[in-house]
């Protein structure tokens, strides 16, 4: 069978000059801000000129550039070469959501490719609304436009699947073996924060990131760690044993973070 694979992530921008742009698109997503068009578009541009030149320092030590789609096709080529090790004739194509290349790429190269079977692979290993579900919709939305026809499957998320938790766990076992005793660290498991009325929405994000935490620390059989969940955004919102990741917090101590 002729196989593709799509692989969805969020995306970057490929220069700083990508940066703003890619932030317009990110907060023009209705599943980031859930208000009419011609409102959430003119705010979409005002938070990406507020943020830009901030980002744009960031991604300036990244080199000037995010890496996630370097990294995601290497994850493309080392899974198409797993199936066909395996005897399937898979090829995987790329979806990113906010920047190229875009979901509409995609469909007119898998659409060009002809496969007889098409399997939607997000790379959120936790289910949102505002990553998961909003590429999935675009897919569907531009599958329809271009007339793409094939039967397709979709996978939904994988929290806690044993290969996913064993390699985060793996790679904080690796870490800690540099640690010393007489340093006192702190393990830090950052996630994205949502707007808590996406939560309360009943977003399964927050609960599926606390699940997975949990999964990684019984993995790694160490009770003695102190570990806590922080959140990357400073507008967004987390209930229970969540914090922010402030200064405050990342200065207590030195930490190994995962």
């Amino acid at each position: 069978m002729k196989l593709a694979i799509v692989l969805f992530n969020l995306g970057g921008p490929d220069c700083l000059e990508a940066v703003q742009p890619f932030l317009q698109n990110l907060f023009s997503d209705p599943a980031i801000i859930s208000l009419p068009s011609f409102v959430r578009w003119p705010l979409a541009r005002f938070i990406a000129a507020r943020r830009a030149p901030l980002a744009k320092k960031i991604y300036e030590h990244l080199g000037g550039s995010s890496p996630i789609l370097p990294e995601t096709e290497e994850q493309a080529r080392a899974l198409e070469a797993a199936l066909a090790q395996a005897g399937h004739q898979a090829k995987c194509f790329i979806a990113m959501r906010c920047w190229h290349p875009f979901t509409r790429e995609a469909v007119k190269a898998v659409k060009a490719f002809a496969p007889e079977r098409i399997v939607l692979l997000p790379l959120y290993p936790q289910y949102s609304t505002t990553t998961t579900q909003s590429s999935l919709v675009e897919w569907r939305k531009e599958a329809a436009r271009q007339d793409l026809k094939v039967p397709q499957h979709e996978v939904c998320c994988y929290p806690f699947e044993e290969g996913f938790v064993a390699a985060i766990a793996d790679l904080v076992t690796d870490a800690l073996q540099y640690i010393k005793k007489e340093v006192s660290y702190r393990l830090l498991f950052s996630a994205h924060g949502l707007p808590k009325r996406v939560i309360e929405r009943g977003d399964p994000y927050q609960w599926q990131v606390e699940r997975t935490v949990a999964a990684v620390m019984a993995r790694l059989k160490r009770p003695d760690l102190d570990w806590r969940i922080v959140i990357r955004a400073a507008s967004a919102r987390w209930n229970g044993l969540v914090r922010p990741l402030t200064p405050k917090c990342a200065a207590r101590g030195r930490r190994t973070k995962a």
